[in-house]
C-alpha cells in the first residue's frame, strides 16, 4: 500500500513546493493566491472558528448519503426485477442528470422552503444516480449460464437474486458507492449555499465575500479531506464484504 501511494504523494508534494515557491518569488498577495503555508497556518490557528461548520457538513453529508444509498439501491432493484419499467424509466433517469443541480436548487427552495428537506434532496439527487446505474449494470452482467443452472435446480427468482445476482453485482455496487461518497460532500456544500446557518458552504461564502482567500482554501482543503474520508470508509467496507463473500 505504501509503495503504491508514494508516487501520488510525491507529485502532490512537488506541486505544493512549486506553489509555495511561486507565491514567494512573484510576491503574490494572499488575497489573490495564498501560499500553502499560509493556508495551513490559517487552518490550525482558527480551528475553533470553523470546527462547528465542518461538523455540521459531516452530519448533513452522512444523512444525505445514507438516504441516497437507500434510494439508489431501491430504484436499481425495482428496475432490475421489472424490465418493462426499466425500459420506460431508465432513459428518464439519464435525462434527469442533464439538469445542473445548481439550477435545480432554487426550485427546491421554492417548493420546500429553507429547511432540511431541500438540502437532503440535493444530496440524494447527487448520490442516487451513480449507485442506481452501477447496481443495474452489475445485476445485468450476471452470467446467463449460472442463472439457467440455478433455474434447473429449482431456485426461485428471489433465491437467484439473493444468492447469485446480488453477490455478483457487489463490485459494481461499491464502484457506484465510492463515486456517490465523494459527490455527497459536494452536494452538501451546494445545499448549504441555499441559506443554511452553518456548514462549510456557509463558511466558504462568508470567506469569499470578505476576500479571505486563505479561508476559502481552508474550506476547499477540508472538502477534499472529507471526500477522501468517506471514500476510504466505502473502500474498507468493500474489502471486508467482498472478502467475506469470497471466503463464504
Amino acid at each position: 500500500m505504501i509503495k503504491k501511494s508514494w508516487l501520488p504523494i510525491s507529485v502532490i508534494a512537488i506541486m505544493l513546493f512549486i506553489w509555495e515557491l511561486s507565491t514567494r518569488i512573484f510576491q503574490i498577495p494572499d488575497w489573490i493566491l495564498p501560499a500553502p503555508t499560509v493556508i495551513i497556518q490559517e487552518a490550525l490557528n482558527n480551528w475553533p472558528n470553523y470546527s462547528h461548520h465542518i461538523f455540521s457538513t459531516i452530519q448533513l453529508t452522512i444523512l444525505g448519503l445514507v438516504m441516497g444509498i437507500v434510494v439508489g439501491l431501491t430504484v436499481a432493484v425495482i428496475l432490475h426485477l421489472l424490465p418493462k419499467v426499466r425500459e420506460a424509466v431508465y432513459p428518464i433517469m439519464i435525462l434527469s442528470q442533464n439538469v445542473p443541480i445548481i439550477v435545480l436548487a432554487p426550485l427546491l427552495v421554492i417548493w420546500f422552503g429553507f429547511g432540511m428537506t431541500p438540502k437532503l434532496l440535493i444530496i440524494i439527487l447527487v448520490c442516487f444516480f451513480p449507485i442506481a446505474v452501477a447496481t443495474i449494470d452489475g445485476l445485468r452482467q450476471t452470467s446467463p449460464e449460472l442463472i439457467h443452472y440455478m433455474k434447473m435446480t429449482g431456485a426461485t427468482k428471489q433465491q437467484i437474486f439473493r444468492k447469485l445476482e446480488l453477490p455478483h453485482a457487489l463490485p459494481a455496487i461499491f464502484s457506484g458507492l465510492k463515486i456517490s461518497a465523494t459527490y455527497s460532500v459536494m452536494g452538501a456544500v451546494i445545499s448549504e449555499w441555499l441559506g443554511a446557518n452553518q456548514g462549510i458552504g456557509v463558511y466558504m461564502t462568508l470567506a469569499s465575500s470578505s476576500f479571505r482567500t486563505d479561508r476559502v482554501f481552508v474550506a476547499i482543503l477540508f472538502i477534499m479531506i472529507l471526500c477522501l474520508f468517506f471514500f476510504a470508509i466505502i473502500l474498507i467496507c468493500e474489502k471486508a464484504l467482498i472478502k467475506w463473500r469470497k471466503e463464504g
